[in-house]
């Protein structure tokens, strides 16, 4: 089923829109990507503790890039799922925080973070398993 409009009981008569992620050309797909990176996982697991700044967010997420911290959030934000609270002192202070949206779709990638954390030995061990089946390839 590709996304499809429907109206809604709500006053302002906005259209809700289904999604369909098996659907080439449905714009769920883009949502998928930002919440399913690896950043954005990370990103919105971080937020579920609280409102952070950019430099505080970038300490907890290890590894990345203020780049793609700054992409990141920017994706986040325009999903609806992160707001950017600009504090108008010098230096500039800004914060982030989850949206109820955001703390709806944080609850569910940090439960499967907290999944693979959790099984993790599991995971390891089904790799270890088929490198050891898998063939030896000769030097090229």
């Amino acid at each position: 089923m590709a996304h499809t409009a429907r109206k809604t009981p709500a006053p302002a008569r906005r259209l809700a829109l289904t999604g369909d992620l098996n659907a080439p050309a449905c714009p769920s797909r883009g949502v998928l990507d930002h919440v399913t990176s690896r950043w954005g996982v990370l990103i919105l697991v971080a937020l579920t503790e609280g409102t952070h700044r950019f430099s505080q967010l970038r300490r907890k997420v290890g590894g990345v890039s203020e780049k793609m911290l700054a992409q990141t959030l920017q994706l986040l934000e325009a999903d609806g799922f992160v707001t950017r609270t600009v504090h108008p002192v010098i230096p500039p202070h800004v914060d982030y925080a989850l949206t109820p949206l955001g703390e709806e779709v944080a609850q569910r990638v940090g439960d499967l973070a907290g999944w693979i954390e959790d099984n993790l030995g599991r995971v390891m061990a089904a790799r270890e398993r088929v490198a050891l089946r898998a063939p030896r390839r000769a030097p090229s």
